[in-house]
């Protein structure tokens, strides 16, 4: 029965709202869908399908309790100190670099990347495509606002990802909350996209999605490394979380793997 009402829930979803959640991990989305039930304050999954079809605020709130929201600043910093070592190099010598973060949350990883590429004098011929299904968390990246309490841990992070500069020149505090400076927004393009349903939209040089394809199940994985492929150029980069594997999927032959440990590859076909 919960099955069936999980089942038909999502397919409600889909039709009504056009968000497609039907092949992401079942586990990961039941426990989500639970959550909000309760927070709710309801007692069924299919009371809460009635609320989320007649009340679009409910919704919402389900769509960010489906949108997972765990990043921070130089995440993981041994990639981002792979990246400026080994993959910079290669990309000073592209005329103008174009970069995807497919689900990108709120942003962070995404300054990140902009901050690396300014350190290294390529931000000038850099544009980089911030994308993400949830329209609340792109709000905070495009405002860049993030709170005082993580830059200790944020600047740690990115003094191990290789940074040598000042971290807090890059951002100033007011209140509790720090704001990036305008100068590492100006090549940054956020925009809604969905994974799942949407399509390419553009010819990038390097695409990372990192830590997100975990919550989806094989069949909905292997279309969005088509989507990947379609959309990389011959010789990019694709980046994936480190629990993320190009290996077995439809498309793992059009790539070598470079950097096995940051889950860097290579597009050779």
């Amino acid at each position: 029965m919960e099955r069936i009402e999980i089942q038909l829930l999502l397919q409600g979803i889909f039709q009504l709202y056009g968000y497609d959640f039907r092949d992401y991990v079942f586990s990961s989305i039941r426990r989500r869908i639970w959550h909000r039930v309760q927070a709710e304050r309801l007692t069924t999954i299919s009371a809460l399908q009635e609320r989320v079809f007649h009340q679009p605020d409910c919704m919402q709130r389900l769509l960010l309790d489906f949108s997972i929201q765990v990043t921070e600043m130089f995440r993981d910093p041994d990639f981002f100190k792979v990246f400026r070592e080994r993959v910079v190099p290669c990309l000073r010598e592209y005329p103008f670099i174009r970069i995807w973060h497919a689900g990108c949350s709120s942003g962070e990883e995404v300054y990140s990347m902009v901050i690396l590429l300014y350190e290294e004098g390529l931000s000038d011929k850099s544009i980089l495509y911030a994308t993400d299904i949830n329209e609340v968390a792109l709000k905070t990246a495009r405002a860049g606002a993030f709170p005082l309490e993580k830059m200790k841990t944020y600047t740690g992070n990115y003094l191990r990802a290789g940074g040598c500069q000042d971290f807090s020149q890059y951002y100033t505090a007011k209140d509790d909350y720090v704001v990036f400076r305008n100068f590492l927004k100006k090549n940054i393009v956020f925009a809604q996209h969905n994974l799942v349903t949407d399509s390419s939209f553009n010819e990038f040089d390097v695409i990372i999605c990192r830590n997100v394809m975990i919550y989806f199940n094989k069949k909905l994985q292997n279309r969005v490394h088509g989507l990947f492929c379609q959309s990389l150029n011959y010789s990019g980069y694709l980046v994936l979380g480190k629990k993320e594997d190009i290996k077995f999927t439809a498309h793992a032959e059009h790539y070598k793997e470079l950097y096995a440990e940051q889950r860097i590859y290579q597009k050779i076909r």
